[in-house]
């Protein structure tokens, strides 16, 4: 026979009660007794009824969260579990009403919290609107004055916008699957920058397609975003809630979707203001910095009157320097010439000296040497004016006159 922990027994009597249906999801009346708040902020408290009573816990993380006194008559909504380490059987609450509210308002708070629970009311999703739309549509009934408002508030304040109506009743049995093809129509429509979901005042009932799950759903599903204008300020409904943004009443969400082109001209006219005032003190700014670069460059720049002077003071002494080097290369060349005349052999043939070759070589030999000729040899003998052509009668090495025989050049 097997033994069981206690700690074993406690789980599988907790598993056992969170399994059944009928107390996962439950809604319970009576009234609050042994209420205390633990130091986290969570309320610990007992529903009875005279007959029962039943330990309970509501924490403090529950959306909207309200104070409970004791004696206080409730409806809560919960599940049934059993906290294992006391064994103790409790309700973990997540809403609770006063006694005395009506079936309906019940069911809209628990579809509040359903929809809380899934995220639809979280500000981190919810998107911001085009500062400049250029085309918004419009949920509502056509023949109502909201329509008529909302054209003008806009034709008013940004002409510039196109409004695309999508029909839809705002009242009445049909009026939430309306106000979901409305908004699924205009998702298939192009170009919309924004979507206004409005309608009049009215009672709860008459809000009542506002508040259908359906109709938040879609609202959540939108491509653009979407702002709601329904009732009056007062008038809260779960499209209010999951919408991007809520504006009081119809008009006020008309105001809120599109700019006033009176405050546009009026920025544009301070702009334009400012941007004049800017422009002025900047070139004012660059004017006084191009004057002052002016007189740096005039004060950092050549003295061009002292360098033209210097210049020619230098090409005066350069004229100067240039003569007189000229004029001692010209007497240098001048006795070099002189030298190389004196040198020249037509000086030497002038002084009575004489060039002579022999005819006979073939080449024009010069002849330099007696040993070189014998008598009988043709000579060619070149003088200062003229030539001569002779031939050797008697050739001699050592000194003397040699015999020279002269003929006549034939």
């Amino acid at each position: 026979m097997p033994v069981y922990a206690v700690s074993q027994v406690a789980a599988y009597l907790r598993d056992l009660v969170e399994r059944d249906s009928l107390v996962r999801d439950i809604w319970v009346s009576g009234e609050v007794a042994n209420r205390t708040t633990s130091g986290a902020g969570h309320d610990y408290f007992t529903l009875s009824d005279g007959r029962g009573s039943l330990r309970s816990v509501m924490f403090k993380s529950v959306a909207g969260h309200e104070r409970l006194s004791n004696g206080a008559a409730v409806i809560a909504h919960g599940r049934v579990s059993l906290y294992v380490p006391r064994g103790d059987l409790q309700l973990i609450v997540d809403l609770v009403q006063r006694e005395g509210v009506g079936e309906l308002q019940l069911k809209l708070e628990e579809l509040k919290q359903k929809l809380r629970t899934e995220g639809l009311f979280d500000e981190s999703r919810k998107r911001p609107l085009p500062r400049f739309p250029r085309r918004v549509g419009v949920v509502t009934s056509p023949t109502g004055a909201v329509w008529h408002d909302i054209r003008n508030v806009v034709n008013r304040r940004y002409p510039l916008v196109e409004l695309v109506l999508a029909p839809a009743p705002v009242q009445g049995e049909h009026a939430a699957d309306g106000i979901v093809d409305g908004l699924s129509a205009l998702g298939e429509t192009g170009g919309v920058d924004a979507i206004l979901l409005a309608r009049g005042g009215g009672s709860l009932e008459d809000l009542s397609p506002f508040n259908e799950e359906a109709v938040a759903r879609a609202i959540f599903a939108s491509a653009a975003p979407v702002v709601t204008g329904i009732g009056h300020e007062t008038d809260v409904t779960i499209s209010d809630m999951v919408a991007d943004h809520r504006a009081p009443t119809p008009s006020a969400a008309a105001e809120l979707v599109v700019p006033d082109r009176s405050e546009i001209a009026a920025r544009l006219a301070v702009a334009r203001n400012a941007l004049g005032s800017l422009a002025m003190s900047q070139l004012s700014a660059k004017r006084g910095s191009v004057e002052g670069l002016g007189l740096r460059i005039q004060r950092g720049g050549p003295d061009v009157d002292t360098l033209r002077i210097r210049i020619d003071e230098l090409l005066k002494s350069a004229q100067t320097h240039l003569k007189h080097d000229l004029a001692v290369k010209t007497e240098r060349f001048a006795g070099l010439r002189q030298g190389l005349a004196s040198l020249s052999p037509r000086e030497t043939l002038r002084r009575g000296y004489a060039i002579v070759q022999r005819l006979d070589s073939g080449d024009g030999e010069v002849v330099t040497d007696a040993a070189r000729v014998a008598p009988g040899d043709r000579l060619d003998v070149t003088l200062d004016r003229g030539w001569l052509e002779a031939e050797v009668t008697v050739s001699r090495t050592g000194g003397g006159v040699p015999g020279v025989e002269t003929q006549d050049s034939a």
